[in-house]
């Protein structure tokens, strides 16, 4: 398995499905590709999947993380940074490494710590997903417990919420209800994209101040 999994090239925007994976093959697939590859991986059951983003998916990944920081330093909330880190649950025989994820109401419990056991420790409180390659697997979200997941396909920006165990669609994030996230994020992504980052970027963070003085 491993021996094979070494000779595997996934081409950009492709994946490759494993079936029958057991966890301990995952544990040790997770150590040979090693944390400094381009792939994500997904795990669920048995089931392994590995893709390796095209650049479009992750210049849309760093913009829309840039934004949800610029959120939060305005609003001067603490936050944990994690980007694609691995999230495991072996009770669960589910793993996902998210395009960017955040700890913010939970940031002061990881604070210091280098490695996450989500057996134990709680998932991370916003994940961020970009829909290129319709790799998103938000019933693996759902069940780690992620109370915010933020899905961006097309142009467009898709928030689901946690409730009673189960993801609903919303038109407002939990994290920043007073934001009309939906409406503006797709925006400024744009204008960073034809204007330049920095242009967008800083007009993004002018449009959040002008929210929080209004």
């Amino acid at each position: 398995m491993l021996l094979e999994v070494k000779r595997i090239i996934v081409p950009p925007g492709q994946t490759v499905v494993l079936d029958g994976v057991s966890w301990d093959e995952f544990e040790a697939i997770l150590e040979d590709l090693g944390e400094s590859r381009g792939s994500r991986i997904a795990y669920d059951r048995g089931m392994l999947e590995i893709m390796t983003p095209l650049p479009e998916h992750e210049v849309n990944k760093v913009y829309l993380s840039n934004f949800v920081e610029i959120l939060l330093e305005e609003l001067n909330i603490e936050f944990c940074p994690l980007g694609s880190t691995t999230f495991e649950n072996q009770s669960m025989f589910k793993g996902i490494e998210p395009d960017s994820c955040f700890y913010i109401q939970n940031e002061a419990v990881v604070r210091g710590k280098n490695r996450l056991d989500l057996t134990i420790d709680p998932p991370p409180d916003l994940a961020l997903e970009i829909d290129i390659t319709n790799r998103t697997h938000p019933e693996i979200y759902q069940s780690l417990g992620v109370p915010e997941l933020w899905r961006y396909e097309r142009g467009k920006l898709q928030i689901l919420l946690l409730v009673n165990g189960k993801y609903v669609e919303s038109n407002k994030s939990a994290n920043f209800p007073d934001f009309p996230l939906i409406k503006v994020i797709p925006q400024y992504l744009t204008q960073c994209r034809t204007e330049g980052r920095n242009k967008g970027i800083k007009a993004f963070r002018s449009w959040v101040r002008e929210q929080l003085s209004a």
